[in-house]
């Protein structure tokens, strides 16, 4: 995922954290449902999130799944201990995505939790 980041101009960029929970329920999604996984995200108009091993883009469908916001460069195998958070780059490739970050990662938390729950709800679409 992260390689066809590499054709688009970052907005900005800056370092950040994936917190514990979030990164070690994706884990726990990634070895039940595979990878990449796939996440609608209702509240926020035509955009999904891609979830992969090198990255996490929020794309716009409607746009040719053009990236609005990723994490990238993810750490997870640096840290010893599960409590502890990622760390990663985040990059902005739309003016406007810095209010996504946080909604995004409540939309992500809430998902996975209700499908880790279900012994018969897949994560993608």
């Amino acid at each position: 995922m992260a390689a066809r980041l590499d054709d688009v101009p970052v907005y900005a960029s800056r370092p950040d954290e994936i917190g514990a929970r979030h990164y070690n329920l994706w884990r726990r999604a990634r070895q039940r449902f595979g990878h990449p996984l796939r996440l609608e995200l209702p509240g926020v108009s035509g955009m999904e999130l891609i979830l992969d091993d090198d990255a996490w883009v929020v794309v716009d469908v409607r746009q040719f799944e053009l990236p609005i916001l990723a994490w990238v460069e993810l750490q997870g195998e640096r840290r010893s201990a599960l409590h502890q958070p990622v760390r990663c780059q985040l990059n902005y490739y739309h003016f406007a995505a810095t209010r996504l970050r946080a909604k995004v990662l409540d939309i992500l938390e809430r998902a996975l939790e209700d499908r880790l729950r279900s012994p018969h709800h897949g994560i993608s679409k």
